[in-house]
C-alpha cells in the first residue's frame, strides 16, 4: 500500500509561530520542550534493535546516533505483553500498581474473558463492534503523565495514535483530547463515552480519515510491494506443526495488519495531528503519543529473523525519518522517548535449525496435572485453566473454586507443576501479593523470577498462579495465525532500547540498566510537573541544565 499521497498530505507545512513554550511550571531550567512524543514500537526487543542498529539510515539512525540511548532498558515486570508494557510507559507504574496484568484475563466471578481495557459502557466511533469489544481507560487504576499534564495546564492538548486500541489508550491517559488506531477501510477510530457523539470525538483525525479513505478505495490492499530486496537472503523454509512455512518476500497470507503499511499509516497519522492541532505551537506543551503495532504483528506471523522482518525495520526506520524531520520544525522545542512493550523472539523451529535449545510447550502437561488433581480432590471437571498470565482455579464454567476448595487446589497445583521440567517456577497470586515489593533501586537485571512476577500479579485480576515456563519455550503455532510469541520472564523478552532525544540534543550512549517505569518521572521532570502520587519509577538525569531532584 503507497502511502505516499497520505504522508505528503499530512506533512503540509505550516508558517513557524514565534512563541516562546510555557510549561505548567515557571522553571529556570534550559531543557523546556513545548511537544513531549512518546514511541513506543511493539515487541521491539533490545536484541532487534542492536541486531539492524547498523543497517539503519532514517529515524531509528537519527534517534541511535542523536540521542541518549540506553540499550539495556527493561520491562522489569515477569508477565511481557502488550497491555501491560504499555501501561508501564507513562504511568510510572509497573503492572502490578496500573491494574493491568496481561491483554485479557477470565473474571473468577462470571467466568468471561475480561480484555485489559473493556469499558461496556462506551461504544466505537466507527459503528463496529470493535476487535476487542467497547473500550476506554477505566481498567487503568492509575493516572498518567498526560493526565498530570492535563491537571496543571487544561488547554494543553493530548493525543495519542496506534495501530492497536490498547496502544493508543494506555498513552493518551483518562483525559485526553483524542486516542485513535486503525479501523483498516475506515480509518482512525475511537472510543465513545456516554453522551458523546461521534462527530465530535473523529473532528481532530476527519480530515486524515477522508483521504485515507479516498486512497483505500482507489488502492485497495492486495500485496506487500518489496521496497528492499537484499532482505530476501533471509529467505527459507522451516517445518511448524508438519507443515512447510516459507518464509519470503511477499510473505505468506498478507493484510494490512501485518505488513509495514500499518506503521506507515500510524505515523501518517501522527503527522496529521501534529500539523492540524498545530501541537507544540500554542505557548502551552502538548503531549503526542505514537503505537506503532506492525512489528508484533510481524513479530508472530513470522518471526523476527526472516525476511519480513528485515522489510520491517527498513521501512519503518524510512517512515520515522519522515516523521522526525517534522518534528524538528516544532518552534518551542520537541522531546522524543522511544521505547517497547516489551521484546520477542524467533520462532523455536528456525532457532533450532540454527543451533539452539528453543521448543513449545509440552502439550500434555496441562491434562496430565489435571487428571492428579481430579482424583485428589474427586473432581468431575478439570481444575486448571490457562488464564493468559498462569493458570486459574476453576470450575467447568471458568467460575473460581470456592474456598477453602480454591486454596487447597492452588496449593496442590503449584506443587505439581513446579515438579514439571517445562517449568522453572509456579507461585500462586496471593502469595505474590502478600510478599513486598523489590526495593525501588533494584537493578532490573538482578530480579529474580519471583519478583518479576510479583511486578506481575495484580489483586483481583490475571491467573491464580502465575508461571515462568523455561528459557525459549513458547505456545503452539499455526501457519497463517501466530508462530511465535513473546510473555515470558526472560530478558529477551524484557529488555528494550530506551532512547532520549531532541533536535540538536548531545549524544551519549548509556550502557547501564534503567526500566520504562523511569520514562514517566524523567519527562515529567523536564516540564515541571510532579506525579501526584508515589510511582515506580525515578527521574533520569537526561540534561546537564535541568538535573533531577535528589532522592530523599
Amino acid at each position: 500500500m503507497n502511502l505516499a499521497p497520505l504522508i505528503a498530505a499530512a506533512l503540509v507545512a505550516t508558517l513557524p509561530v514565534a512563541v516562546q513554550a510555557q510549561t505548567p511550571r515557571e522553571a529556570s531550567a534550559a531543557v523546556q520542550p513545548a511537544l513531549i512524543v512518546t514511541i513506543v514500537i511493539d515487541q521491539f526487543s533490545a536484541n532487534l534493535f542492536n541486531q539492524y542498529r547498523g543497517r539503519f539510515s532514517g529515524g531509528l539512525k537519527t534517534l541511535a546516533d542523536q540521542g541518549v540511548v540506553y540499550v539495556n532498558g527493561y520491562q522489569a515486570q515477569g508477565v511481557t505483553t502488550t497491555c501491560p508494557g504499555h501501561s508501564t510507559v507513562l504511568t510510572g507504574a509497573f503492572p502490578t500498581h496500573t491494574g493491568i496484568p496481561a491483554n485479557e484475563w477470565i473474571d473468577p466471578a462470571t467466568g468471561q474473558e475480561a480484555y485489559c481495557l473493556a469499558a461496556p459502557k462506551n461504544t466505537i466511533a466507527d459503528g463496529s463492534a470493535g476487535e476487542n469489544g467497547p473500550v476506554g481507560p477505566d481498567n487503568m487504576r492509575v493516572t498518567t503523565m498526560a493526565d498530570w499534564l492535563k491537571a496543571a495546564s487544561p488547554t494543553s492538548r493530548v493525543y495519542a495514535v496506534s495501530g492497536k486500541d490498547r496502544g493508543a489508550i494506555t498513552l493518551a491517559g483518562h483525559t485526553p483530547d483524542g486516542a485513535f488506531w486503525l479501523a483498516e477501510g475506515f480509518g482512525m477510530t475511537t472510543y465513545l463515552e456516554p453522551g458523546q457523539t461521534a462527530a465530535a470525538r473523529l473532528a481532530p483525525i476527519a480530515e486524515f480519515n477522508a483521504a485515507y479513505v479516498s486512497h483505500y478505495k482507489a488502492t485497495p490492499v492486495t500485496n506487500w510491494t518489496v521496497r528492499h530486496p537484499a532482505c530476501l537472503a533471509m529467505a527459507g523454509t522451516s517445518t511448524i506443526g508438519g507443515q512447510t512455512f516459507t518464509a519470503g518476500l511477499p510473505p505468506m497470507n498478507y493484510s494490512l495488519e501485518n505488513s509495514p503499511a500499518l506503521d506507515e499509516t500510524t505515523l501518517a497519522a501522527a503527522a496529521d495531528l501534529l500539523d492540524r492541532q498545530q501541537l507544540g505551537r500554542r505557548g502551552v506543551t502538548d503531549m503526542l503519543g505514537v503505537s506503532l503495532s506492525g512489528t508484533d504483528k510481524i513479530g508472530h506471523g513470522y518471526g523476527t529473523q526472516g525476511p519480513e522482518m528485515c522489510e520491517q525495520m527498513m521501512r519503518l526506520d524510512a517512515a520515522l525519518g519522515d516523521f522526525l524531520g517534522q518534528l524538528t520544525e516544532v518552534p518551542g522545542g520537541v522531546v522524543v522517548v522511544l521505547t517497547a512493550d516489551h521484546g520477542g523472539s524467533d520462532f523455536p523451529e528456525r532457532m533450532t535449525e540454527r543451533g539452539a535449545i528453543a521448543g513449545r510447550y509440552d502439550p500434555t502437561l496441562l491434562p496430565r496435572i489435571n487428571e492428579k488433581l481430579m482424583a485428589q480432590f474427586n473432581l468431575t471437571a478439570a481444575p486448571l485453566q490457562s488464564g493468559g498470565t498462569g493458570f486459574i482455579v476453576a470450575d467447568a464454567a471458568h467460575v473460581s473454586l470456592a474456598e477453602p476448595l480454591r486454596s487447597q487446589v492452588i496449593a496442590a497445583a503449584v506443587r505439581l507443576l513446579n515438579a514439571e521440567p517445562n517449568i522453572v517456577l509456579a507461585v500462586p497470586r496471593d502469595a505474590l501479593l502478600a510478599e513486598p515489593m523489590p526495593a525501588r533501586d533494584a537493578d532490573p537485571e538482578e530480579l529474580t523470577v519471583r519478583e518479576r512476577l510479583r511486578l506481575s500479579a495484580v489483586q483481583g485480576r490475571g491467573a491464580d498462579i502465575l508461571r515462568a515456563y523455561a528459557p525459549n519455550l513458547t505456545s503452539g503455532a499455526r501457519i497463517g495465525g501466530s508462530i511465535a510469541s513473546h510473555g515470558s520472564p526472560w530478558d529477551y523478552d524484557r529488555r528494550v532500547p530506551i532512547i532520549f532525544w531532541s533536535p540538536g540534543g548531545q549524544a551519549q550512549e548509556r550502557f547501564w540498566p534503567i526500566r520504562t517505569v523511569d520514562i514517566a518521572p524523567t519527562l515529567a521532570h523536564l516540564i515541571g510537573l510532579t506525579p501526584p502520587v508515589e510511582i515506580d519509577g525515578r527521574c533520569l538525569h537526561l540534561f546537564d541544565e535541568s538535573p533531577c531532584p535528589v532522592a530523599p
